[in-house]
């Protein structure tokens, strides 16, 4: 299909330069002769919500400007440039930012990390807040897929400060790569938002999670990549989860499994993909309190999940296997209330089964919410110990297992390891 000429039309570009996405969807709604109304009808708000939306400058709900600016025509490569941050001004050399790599000189550069991870996760999400909204110079300081690898390294091991710290170089230069309008680098950039989206949620930032998840999701539509888009779906699905938008998370990934089936499975990768796409749903409907829906999709991930091997190969976006189904089982369970049937679930699971730092504490973690619903203080500690030394931040940085450790404290302050993993969680916070 052509393109309509007024989207290469100067006016276009210059709204286009100014990040400005709310006027260039008035320009194509007008460019219809649409109302307000009509366009409101067509994306399912009312005509007040369209008018915010056209009008203002910063972006509230960028899934919302993102359906109605495909509603009215604004062509994608178009609408990417209107959302991305502006370019920075400033040298590479004198700029500083969160990322270890911002500075001119590296005893410096070490010296800026170690100060700011010293300073908490406070000052992490602060610079990583300044990246969002303004891209640092791209640091340029190495391959990016190595360094993507790197940084899922350390999701995996549970780094979550250092992952935190290192964010904002990693944006920089994946926008940076990302400017050449080449498929990959664009499903780059998306697989590096939906990495920020996930530490995110670790810790907790959920408001930050959605924004990355949504420029994940942006960036993976633009690539065309089939797998870049289920990560960034499955993302946006958990955000939504934990801010009680189930249904909504629930429809979300019921989609993006169901894109990637229509797509073909014909590798181990999108098979592994499939799977998680239904593990993740099947979780996402057990906390909606849908248990058929989800007791269902939990055995359709496994025998999804069949076919892939037991040890995961390295580097893979989906590290999915047979095992990792059965823990997603674990909670699941415990979602729909069933303490029991969660435990049962995650008898016979081992750490040595899952090949991450991350996957070991939770089994860990997994297993002591199931005991602590089932009243079993000494087995909860027992769990979150195994898991608190796998990975500390797997306990340390995410508040619902800190919430358990806080309560174990006042209730059961005498079990065993229970002093232990009070004084860790309350040395970290």
């Amino acid at each position: 299909m052509p393109v309509d000429p007024l989207w290469s039309s100067p006016k276009v570009r210059e709204l286009a330069a100014q990040r400005r996405p709310g006027a260039l969807i008035r320009l194509g709604r007008e460019h219809r002769s649409w109302t307000l109304a009509v366009l409101g009808d067509r994306i399912g708000c009312s005509p007040a919500t369209v008018s915010r939306l056209e009008r203002r400058t910063r972006i509230a709900d960028l899934a919302l400007v993102h359906r109605a600016a495909l509603e009215v025509g604004v062509p994608r490569h178009i609408l990417v440039t209107s959302l991305a941050p502006p370019p920075s001004t400033a040298p590479p050399t004198t700029k500083v930012t969160a990322s270890p790599h911002a500075e001119e000189d590296p005893m410096r550069r070490r010296t800026l990390l170690t100060a700011t991870a010293a300073a908490g996760p406070a000052a992490l999400l602060m610079g990583l807040d300044e990246a969002l909204a303004d891209t640092p110079a791209p640091p340029g300081a190495g391959p990016l897929d190595s360094r993507l690898a790197a940084a899922r390294d350390l999701y995996d091991q549970g780094a979550h400060a250092r992952l935190l710290a290192a964010l904002p170089g990693l944006i920089a230069d994946a926008h940076s790569g990302a400017a050449s309008r080449r498929s990959l680098d664009q499903a780059r950039l998306s697989a590096v938002y939906s990495l920020a989206s996930a530490v995110l949620i670790k810790v907790g930032s959920y408001e930050r999670a959605r924004l990355t998840a949504d420029r994940a999701r942006t960036w993976a539509e633009v690539s065309g990549s089939p797998l870049a888009a289920a990560a960034a779906a499955r993302e946006l699905a958990i955000v939504l989860r934990h801010q009680d938008h189930t249904d909504a998370a629930q429809r979300l990934m019921t989609t993006a499994a169901a894109d990637l089936e229509a797509a073909g499975l014909r590798t181990d990768a999108s098979a592994a993909a499939y799977a998680q796409m239904l593990c993740t749903l099947a979780y996402t409907a057990a906390r909606g309190g849908h248990r058929t829906d989800a007791l269902a999709m939990a055995e359709e991930a496994r025998r999804a999940a069949r076919r892939l091997p037991a040890a995961v190969p390295p580097g893979r976006l989906f590290p999915v296997s047979p095992a990792t189904v059965d823990l997603y089982a674990v909670g699941v369970h415990w979602a729909l209330g069933d303490a029991g049937a969660a435990l049962e679930a995650g008898r016979d699971l081992r750490p040595d089964q899952f090949p991450t730092a991350e996957r070991k504490a939770r089994l860990g973690t997994d297993m002591a919410r199931a005991w602590w619903a089932w009243q079993r203080p000494e087995q909860t500690a027992r769990a979150l110990l195994d898991a608190y030394r796998a990975s500390p931040g797997e306990v340390r940085d995410r508040p619902a297992i800190r919430s358990i450790v806080h309560e174990l404290a006042e209730r059961h302050p005498r079990t065993s390891g229970v002093r232990e993993l009070h004084a860790a969680v309350a040395t970290a916070g």
